[in-house]
């Protein structure tokens, strides 16, 4: 599916995959398919220490001057300065983040058309609305504005120059205006470097950026080594694919449909202007989503 139907590889291209000794079992089995049509690069590089990080310059470079890249690695690579050039000199591509068997099997096996015709769907919503607002029981009220930003789509058909996706897919995202974002966002299902949320973490966030965090030592410690660009509230995401569930594993848990997700950090990848260092997702379940008074969501199901 990811060479074939997600990525419609064709004989001889440039393909390159880039991945790490936690994921090197994907990243082969990835290239050992692709040698039947093609001749890839795979390379291994040192694991990332987080999400966002950049990879080696060579390995930029090579990703630059591919026709594909697949990514699977332990931390995305998705919002880096690499990826990010890569797709503007032409190479369409796919990024991993945290892949594991479970979830290819699981999340990877489902209908890409359906998924893309519910995303374009939301995207559009997105595109032309000016606020957000999400409510859920947990106590996230959060209101963001979305004036003049377009939104993106994660739909996993990636088969022309320049298109990029992550796989698994199914999310449609945007950067909202970076210093607009009032309220409190609980999250409750996953967040990224942390994983499964046995307790819900709740974040307050003042002129776009996290002010206070409650519920959790450890993304306190994370965003305190950080300057404030890294606490600005980055992104916001819908979950579209059906077969997505929530495991702790960010990568699927974002994808899961009628979830929402925000992000923290760098959103120069979809519209955004915020430069940063990280790219955090935390994702919430069962919420209440509105678009300029119009209630889109509720408690996780669509209405449109």
């Amino acid at each position: 599916m990811v060479i074939k139907d997600c990525l419609g590889i064709r004989r001889g291209e440039n393909v390159v995959i880039v991945t790490d000794r936690f994921c090197y079992p994907i990243g082969n089995a990835i290239a050992n398919s692709l040698r039947k049509i093609t001749d890839p690069i795979l390379i291994e590089i040192t694991p990332r220490e987080i999400h966002g990080q950049e990879p080696p310059k060579l390995v930029a470079e090579i990703m630059k001057n591919s026709d594909v890249f697949i990514i699977p690695t332990s931390r995305s690579l998705t919002h880096t300065c690499a990826r990010i050039e890569a797709t503007k000199a032409g190479a369409r591509g796919a990024t991993m983040p945290g892949i594991t068997i479970d979830v290819m099997i699981r999340a990877l096996n489902t209908d890409y058309k359906k998924i893309a015709q519910l995303t374009n769907k939301i995207a559009d919503l997105l595109s032309h609305a000016k606020k957000a607002v999400i409510r859920t029981d947990k106590g996230t009220n959060l209101e963001l504005n979305l004036a003049n930003r377009k939104c993106r789509l994660d739909t996993g058909i990636i088969k022309k120059r320049g298109e990029f996706s992550n796989l698994p897919a199914g999310e449609a995202y945007i950067a909202p205006n970076e210093n607009k974002t009032n309220g409190t966002v609980v999250i409750d299902g996953s967040f990224a470097l942390i994983g499964f949320l046995d307790k819900s973490v709740r974040l307050k966030i003042n002129n776009g950026r996290i002010s206070r965090i409650h519920g959790n030592n450890k993304l306190k410690r994370i965003f305190q080594q950080y300057s404030e660009k890294e606490k600005v509230l980055c992104e916001l995401g819908i979950g579209t694919n059906p077969a997505a569930k929530i495991t702790g594993n960010v990568l699927e848990d974002e994808k899961v449909l009628g979830s929402i997700h925000v992000a923290f950090g760098n959103n120069l990848g979809f519209g955004g202007r915020n430069k940063a260092r990280i790219h955090l997702d935390g994702v919430m379940k069962s919420p209440d989503f509105w678009l300029d008074e119009k209630l889109i969501i509720k408690k996780g199901k669509f209405l449109i």
